[in-house]
């Protein structure tokens, strides 16, 4: 019936943010297929890197501000495209029990803007692991 002892099973969702957290979820999208209740998710600034990604799930951050051209190695870049796109972020993970996001640090999106995308997934009552 879907459920574990009566319960129904936890919704987690791995969010890879940025060039090095699309990269890893990029890895790990082969054993989508044995993990039914996982969500893989990439969401990025640049979207011809996003395009070349495997998850099944993608974000554009920042299309006003980026135009899709990523955050240009800055992080008050990539913040400002998650600040933008807050609204798709917590739609994106709406009904999540846990919620990991995986950024790779020192360049724009993934050290700007996994901060907020772990503020949205703690706002919407996922446990958050980052």
């Amino acid at each position: 019936d879907g459920t574990n002892d009566g319960l129904p099973p936890c919704k987690i969702k791995v969010v890879g943010v940025g060039g090095g957290g699309g990269n890893a979820v990029d890895g790990m999208t082969p054993f989508s297929t044995y993990l039914p209740t996982v969500e893989f998710w990439a969401m990025n600034t640049d979207v011809q890197a996003m395009s070349k990604n495997s998850a099944p799930f993608t974000l554009n951050l920042g299309t006003e501000s980026t135009r899709g051209l990523g955050a240009g190695g800055k992080p008050e870049t990539g913040k400002k495209a998650a600040e933008e796109s807050r609204a798709a972020i917590r739609q994106a993970l709406a009904g999540a029990d846990m919620v990991f996001v995986t950024a790779g640090l020192g360049g724009g999106t993934g050290t700007g803007a996994a901060p907020v995308v772990a503020e949205e997934a703690r706002a919407a009552g996922a446990l958050t692991v980052g």
